[in-house]
């Protein structure tokens, strides 16, 4: 099939797996594979139909995305509670469906739902940056200052800055509770979330009203982005250099001079990176605590950390040097992997509690799934690297309508459609619709990225003085 065609052909997917409510699109079905168990893939997720909305504001879809924004208002959680089966006050639901019983009516699922009933984390911060894209690209400023919209970015911004049993600026959450979401040992600090709360942070900047109400939620809010750019930019940075100062790294260090800052054994640093990490390379690593540094590459954490420009210049271009350099492991038969490398062994049975589904290399823990195409897209064409991006969408070309836009793939080189993969997954429909869109017209990535802050820069390095943990 022509490439063209293809593009035509994802879109018109795209929009088969529209939902309606009362008459009106509201969202987009996480799949239309009929052939297997429907479980929660007939419900809409918000962080997955972030995905769906990027494509359809490129295509001036603008209708569904502000339908989809206003039903996800009336679902945020907007009660004070103090019972744990019940939804914190500002958290919006991973996922709704609609449902005909008893008449039309919308069904959210907070995580008391979902397997290992895990609550969400993420779907707060992917709101926010559907809010963002779709105002930069309509200026509907009227919906954004609107007191309902106004009322759920300030119960996000309480939600995620409030005080807790915690002395980090970075988020702490707990397993599964984000787009990994099964048991893989991503608790405590992982990447991804920070990326996406640092998103969330400078989308709200932009959306809230300038006014002597709002003042305390504006201070807050750039006295975290400093925070977050000096501990992440730091401390998660991993290059060969840092590589070998943590090999000589001394341990039970106790003063504000130590070099260990959060008490790494050496003897944790896995042998496979020594010659996976080439000299001119370098990633965020993909958590960092107490006594613990997750060395594996987390693919859409390091990208978004691009795309948000809280990775400078410097690190977004060794990332993506990594990546083209490690084609074969990262990109292999179908972009891109999740992570790299898989947990296996003693290690996996651990840290996925013996998970069948998340094996070595599928799922989770090392399969390669299409969506992340329009993230690695955002990322190479804001660094102007668009050779590279054309030959990643045309590995992509190759096999993804072919193989009915599978959820995942599975294999050491990607070349196995996933196990329990569901076909026509439409946020691998619409991640191709965005990488491909972004090839033809990289103009359009302007919604979906930002600059970086001269003034956030400045508050970093002051952070840096005052206080270095």
């Amino acid at each position: 099939m022509e490439d063209s065609n293809l593009l035509e052909e994802a879109k018109k997917l795209l929009e088969n797996s529209i939902v309606e409510y009362e008459g009106k699109p509201i969202g987009t079905l996480a799949a239309k594979d009929k052939s297997t168990k429907a479980l929660n893939y007939n419900q809409i997720f918000i962080r997955d139909f972030a995905v769906s909305a990027f494509a359809f504001l490129f295509n001036g879809n603008h209708e569904i995305v502000k339908n989809f924004l206003e039903i996800t208002l009336k679902l945020q959680s907007r009660e004070e509670v103090m019972d744990c089966f019940l939804p914190a006050k500002g958290l919006m639901p991973a996922s709704f469906k609609v449902s005909f019983k008893k008449g039309e009516k919308l069904v959210p699922d907070y995580g008391e739902k979902a397997i290992a009933r895990v609550a969400p984390v993420d779907s707060v911060f992917w709101w926010l940056y559907i809010l963002r894209a779709y105002v930069k690209k309509t200026d509907d400023w009227d919906f954004v200052h609107d007191k309902e919209c106004q009322l759920a970015i300030k119960l996000i911004l309480k939600l995620s800055l409030i005080n807790r049993f915690d002395m980090f600026p970075t988020l702490l959450v707990p397993d599964g509770s984000f787009m990994i979401d099964r048991r893989m040992g991503v608790y405590g600090y992982p990447l991804e979330i920070q990326a996406l709360f640092y998103t969330a942070l400078l989308s709200a900047k932009e959306l809230l009203t300038q006014n002597d109400e709002n003042k305390i939620y504006f201070e807050n809010i750039d006295k975290r982005l400093g925070h977050l750019v000096y501990h992440i930019r730091k401390y998660f940075w991993l290059d060969f250099k840092m590589l070998n100062k943590i090999y000589r790294f001394s341990i039970e260090e106790y003063n504000e001079n130590a070099l260990n800052q959060f008490n790494i054994f050496p003897e944790s640093i896995p042998v496979w990176i020594f010659n996976w990490l080439g000299d001119d390379d370098g990633y965020f690593v993909g958590d960092l605590g107490p006594s613990r540094m997750d060395f594996r590459f987390f693919t859409a954490g390091n990208l978004l950390m691009i795309i948000n420009s809280l990775a400078d210049k410097k690190q977004s271009n060794a990332i993506l040097k990594l990546i083209s350099n490690r084609q074969k492991e990262l990109v292999g038969e179908m972009p891109v992997k999740i992570c790299y490398p898989a947990l296996s062994g003693k290690e996996w049975k651990l840290l996925t509690g013996h998970d069948p589904k998340n094996i070595p290399w599928s799922y989770h823990n090392g399969g390669s799934w299409p969506v992340l195409m329009w993230n690695i897209a955002a990322a190479f064409v804001k660094m102007k690297k668009m050779d590279y991006l054309k030959r990643i969408i045309k590995i992509a070309e190759e096999r993804l309508s072919k193989d009915n836009y599978p959820e995942y793939y599975d294999g050491m080189h990607n070349k196995l459609v996933g196990k329990e993969a569901r076909s026509m997954q439409t946020w691998s429909i619409a991640g191709y619709i965005i990488a491909k869109t972004l090839l033809i017209e990289p103009e359009k990535l302007n919604i979906l990225t930002f600059d970086e802050s001269p003034e956030i820069l400045s508050r970093a390095k002051n952070n840096g003085k005052e206080l270095d943990y």
